[in-house]
């Protein structure tokens, strides 16, 4: 059985897709951009957005009923793989060190909204 996630804490789908959906004990968000649910514009500079998207994946994870800690693995999409290492400390802060999920750290052409960073978690709550 499957459950459609909604925050209004964090954007709502800018396409035909849901923030995130529980499958059985897991937790798939879509893909998050640096965007301020409460304004609508996004963060400048990369790690401004890194930030303000593990917020928003930080609020549909708790939406889900679950915490950060339940992220079991996150998949980060970047504009410019220059900005690895500005994302990356960013990114630490979100996650307790010693219990990082595993992850996955590609480079694309392009992403939507022209932002620097995208990321999508899985979580396990069961």
């Amino acid at each position: 059985m499957r459950k459609t996630v909604f925050t209004d804490k964090a954007p709502g789908a800018i396409g035909p897709y849901s923030q995130a959906n529980i499958v059985g004990d897991f937790i798939f968000t879509s893909g998050q951009v640096g965007i301020d649910p409460a304004t609508g514009e996004v963060a400048e500079g990369v790690e401004a957005q890194t930030d303000q998207v593990l917020k928003n994946v930080r609020a549909i994870v708790e939406a889900a009923g679950a915490t950060m800690d339940n992220v079991v693995k996150t998949t980060c999409f970047l504009k410019d793989m220059n900005d690895f290492v500005a994302m990356n400390g960013i990114y630490a802060k979100h996650f307790k060190e010693g219990s990082y999920p595993s992850r996955s750290a590609v480079e694309v052409a392009r992403l939507p909204k022209d932002v620097l960073v995208e990321i999508e978690v899985i979580a396990y709550i069961g």
